[in-house]
Order: structure tokens, then C-alpha cells, then sequence
């Protein structure tokens, strides 16, 4: 059954729909971008969305090849417990809400950097948080560039190693257009279109499934469990993560890295620039949230639907195993065409986010590194605009050869592994800089590197590297950290770093520059 995609799929026609969707956001990212971009309009788009607009946006930006193909097949072949990943990836919006959107929007300008370094030293603190925000933005587009050759491979028969790195060379470069073309503001409306088009495919899908099963879910859950080799179980916690304490403890860690490393990420955090103030920054958090939970929602059945119709055991043989439950889906209850439009679909995913992670690198290397380290907070704001583009093409270039070389990795791995990374460097040092007095720039340093380093190290130590079946490097075990996801361990730590730091550091922290700072947060006055 593993050719029954290359078998009954349209090359042409998926390919077609992928040119149609290029085509028509070119178009609207060349409408709707300045000629003369300054650099807040580069950056963060004159702050001209509402709050609606950027929350579809936002949930375009987070929604990544990860969710769509992932999560689907997660439920499909372990049940339950794949579902818990569509958990995480909401909850993590609460974190969001109450502690980060609006007191971010009012202390920053354009970077994450803007806001750890207010009360700091600059120069240190800068390079440590586009330090952060580089590596996290590598290790998610990694994830990306490499799913794009999966689906590649999956949808449009393309088996040779050649075939698939063209087509990521395409992506790539398509991806650079629009960031240089469009800016924040062509990027924006990319996601808002992509977005739309994704929660309807996922709610199309799901009106479909349902209609299938009388409209009745536990039809659907009990065909699921009745195809399921695990049976009952698969309704059932603990089919992934039950069989033992280290397997326990790895779910917990999951979790921890899922829900704290959302309100991290750098690409989000930027969104909450686009926006006039506080208020709609607090509103597209909402916005996101409600349009996340349908789409999570719809998840659920798409992931018990293929379970049901498709079977766990012809998901497993296709092309892309677990990833490929959602077209086989949709080839499965709609035909060629539904199974077309579901490629571009996930192409349209893969496309927009790598974009805006593209904007966020080169935005944080020309704004924090470029224009406050090198030139000392002087540089000509049209020079830092062309460096940021510059950087652009540079992100996109690392990102194609990245992608080329991580093709048929675990991507689920890289996606989690740059969550784990974001919560570890950043969330710490963020909290901190927005609630606690003392907190000065040996405190900032020692966590950003503390996080960093400790998520890394242990990565590397860990069975995803070595020492298990399905380990990156195979045939060799230097493995001593037992858990697959660092988070558990590592952000604790950075938490830890930047206490000790804070109290062991000479350098006292800047009490008139915390009192405007806080009022600035909790205000918006002077934002």
C-alpha cells in the first residue's frame, strides 16, 4: 500500500495548486509592501494591524508543517496521546496572555533584544539574545526546509535525493521574496491568507469525516480503535508515553518545553510589534487562541478519521510514515483533488512559516548586532534596512542547505528540540527583566548561555542523538540523559542561572531605569 499515494495522486494538478497559492501572495505581498520601507515598517509594519488580523496571523505563523502533518498522524497511529501535543501547542497561549503579550508590546520596538537590554548593559546583552534568537530560528526552519522534502517526496513521487533538494531550493528562494519584497507587512498578510486557508481545509476535512460516521464521534472513535492494533487502548492515556517511568518523565518534559517554549519563540514574540498597542496585542492573543482551537479540534477527528478509514499500518509503510496520515486522508474521502489541495495546503504552511522565522533572524542580526553593537546604536536606519535584507538572503541560503542536509530527519524532534531551546534561553531571562527588581546583566548573560548551553549538551547526550533504533546517528551509544526532550532539565536550569547570576554579579541593577520600565509595561506611557 506504500505507492498508493504516487499510485492515485496528481503530480501536475498538486503542483498547480502550489503555483496558484505562490502566485496570488507574490501578488498581495508585491500590493501591499512600501517601496520605500522604513525601518519600522520592515520590521514590524508601522504597527498598523488590528488585533484580529495579527491573531490569524499569529495562529499562520505557529501552525507549522509540525501541527498539520504531526499532530495528525500522532493521533492516528498512538491515539490519545498524540492528541496531547494539540494541548500543549493551546495552553501555551495562556502563558502568552497573562504574562508576556502586552507587557512586551509596551517595553519593545522591534526585537526581543529591545526588551532584555532596556535596563542592561547593551552591547552583552544584545549579542546573547540574537545569539538565542539565531539558533532557535535555525533549528525551527531546519524543521521546516526539511519537511518541505518529506511532503515532496510523499506527494509528488519524487524519490531521488536531487529531486527533493530542488524543491527545497525552491521553497527557499520563494520564501526570500516575500521577505524581501514584502517586509513584516507583506510576510503578515501571507500568514492571514495561509492561516485562513489551513482552518478551513482542517474544518472541511472534519465536516467530511463526520458526515462519513453519521455524524456521530463515537462511530468514528470506535471504527478507529476496531482498524487500531492497540485496540481499546487507543482511546485510552498511554500508548506513547505509558510504558515506563523514563517514557513518563519524557511526557512531562514534552509538555514543559511545549507550554513554556510558545511564549519564547522569538517569531512570536515579534508579532506583537504589528500591532498600535497593548490592548490589540492582548486581543490577537485572544484571536490566535480561538482560531488554534478549532483547528486542534479538528485535528482530533482528522487524527481518529485516518486511523479509521486509512489504518495505522498502511500510515506507517507510505512514504513519510506518520506524516503522511492526513493526505492519505484526504485522498482516501475526497479523491485527487482534495488530496491537491491538502498538499498546497501544507506547502502554503511550510512556505509562510520559514518566512517569518527568515524576517525574525535577519531583523534581530541587523537591529541588535548590526545597529547597537557595531554601530553603537548610530546606524542610519536605511543602512540597518539593507542589512536586514542582506541578512535575509543569507538565513534563506543557511536555511535551503540546512533543509537539504537535515532531509529525513525527525522533524517532530527539531520542532520540539527548538521550543525546548527557546523556553531554556529566553523565557527566563524575560520573566526576570519584566518582574523582578533586582535582576541585572551578569543575571541576563548567565541564563541566555546557561539555557542555551545546558539544552544543547544534553540534546547531544540524549537517545535522540545516539543509543536507541531510531536515533540520529546510528550503530554508536554515548548517550547518559535517558529523556528525549531536554526541557525538564534544562529550563529549570536557566531559571537557576539567572538567580545565581544576578547574586553573584557585581554590577547593580539600574532602579530609576526599572521604575520606567514598569510603568512603561503595565502602562503603555512612553511605549
Amino acid at each position: 500500500m506504500s505507492h498508493l499515494l504516487a499510485a492515485d495522486s496528481s503530480p501536475i494538478l498538486n503542483i498547480a495548486v502550489f503555483a496558484l497559492f505562490v502566485v496570488i501572495t507574490l501578488y498581495v505581498v508585491y500590493r501591499v509592501s512600501s517601496r520605500h520601507s522604513s525601518r519600522s515598517d520592515y520590521y514590524a509594519a508601522d504597527g498598523v494591524f488590528t488585533g484580529r488580523q495579527n491573531g490569524i496571523a499569529l495562529s499562520g505563523d505557529f501552525l507549522s508543517a509540525a501541527s498539520f502533518l504531526g499532530i495528525a498522524g500522532a493521533i492516528a497511529v498512538h491515539g490519545y496521546d498524540g492528541f496531547l501535543y494539540s494541548i500543549g501547542f493551546l495552553v501555551a497561549w495562556l502563558v502568552d496572555l497573562l504574562l508576556i503579550a502586552e507587557l512586551l508590546r509596551n517595553t519593545g520596538r522591534f526585537t526581543m533584544g529591545d526588551v532584555l537590554s532596556f535596563r542592561m548593559k547593551q552591547r552583552p546583552v544584545r549579542a546573547a539574545a540574537a545569539t538565542s534568537t539565531l539558533v532557535i530560528s535555525l533549528f525551527y526552519m531546519l524543521a521546516q526546509m526539511s519537511g518541505a522534502g518529506g511532503l515532496i517526496a510523499l506527494l509528488l513521487d519524487i524519490r531521488g535525493g536531487f529531486g527533493q533538494a530542488l524543491v527545497i531550493a525552491v521553497v527557499g528562494l520563494v520564501m526570500v521574496v516575500y521577505v524581501l519584497v514584502g517586509g513584516m507587512k507583506g510576510t503578515t498578510y501571507v500568514q492571514i491568507i495561509k492561516a485562513s486557508i489551513l482552518i478551513l481545509a482542517a474544518v472541511l476535512m472534519t465536516v467530511f469525516l463526520f458526515g462519513k460516521f453519521g455524524f456521530s464521534l463515537s462511530n468514528l472513535l470506535s471504527q478507529a480503535a476496531y482498524r487500531s492494533p492497540m485496540g481499546e487502548k487507543l482511546l485510552e492515556p498511554g500508548g506513547q508515553y505509558g510504558a515506563n517511568g523514563t517514557t513518563k518523565l519524557d511526557f512531562v518534559s514534552l509538555a514543559v518545553a511545549l507550554i513554556l517554549g510558545a511564549a519564547a519563540l522569538p517569531h512570536i514574540l515579534m508579532r506583537f510589534y504589528t500591532v498600535p498597542n497593548a490592548q490589540e496585542a492582548r486581543r490577537s492573543v485572544v484571536w490566535a487562541t480561538a482560531c488554534m482551537f478549532v483547528f486542534y479540534l479538528c485535528t482530533l477527528v482528522i487524527g481518529f478519521g485516518a486511523a479509521a478509514l486509512v489504518g495505522s499500518g498502511e500510515i506507517k509503510a507510505a512514504p513519510g510514515g506518520e506524516n503522511s496520515a492526513a493526505p492519505l486522508l484526504a485522498l482516501h474521502i475526497g479523491g485527487t483533488l482534495l488530496l491537491g489541495i491538502i498538499a498546497a495546503v501544507a506547502f502554503a504552511t511550510i512556505l509562510a512559516v520559514v518566512a517569518g522565522l527568515t524576517l525574525t533572524a535577519s531583523a534581530s542580526f541587523a537591529h541588535d548586532v548590526y545597529a547597537n553593537i557595531v554601530k553603537r546604536g548610530q546606524a542610519d536606519p536605511a543602512d540597518e534596512v539593507r542589512v536586514a535584507r542582506l541578512t535575509a538572503i543569507v538565513v534563506g541560503v543557511l536555511a535551503i542547505i540546512g533543509g537539504i542536509l537535515a532531509n529525513g530527519q525527525n522533524i517532530a524532534f527539531l520542532v520540539a528540540l527548538a521550543f525546548a531551546v527557546a523556553a531554556s534561553a529566553n523565557l527566563s531571562t524575560l520573566l526576570y527583566s519584566l518582574f523582578w527588581k533586582r535582576f541585572n546583566t551578569t543575571g541576563t548573560l548567565w541564563a541566555i548561555y546557561g539555557g542555551l548551553a545546558a539544552c544543547l549538551v544534553l540534546v547531544v547526550f540524549s537517545p535522540v542523538v545516539s543509543g536507541a533504533p531510531e536515533s540520529i546517528v546510528k550503530g554508536v551509544d554515548f548517550h547518559w540523559f535517558p529523556l528525549k526532550n531536554p526541557g525538564l532539565v534544562s529550563i529549570p536550569f536557566s531559571f537557576l542561572c539567572g538567580f545565581v547570576g544576578t547574586l553573584a554579579g557585581r554590577d547593580r541593577a539600574d532602579v530609576r531605569k526599572h521604575a520606567e520600565m514598569e510603568v512603561r509595561a503595565l502602562t503603555g506611557i512612553g511605549s
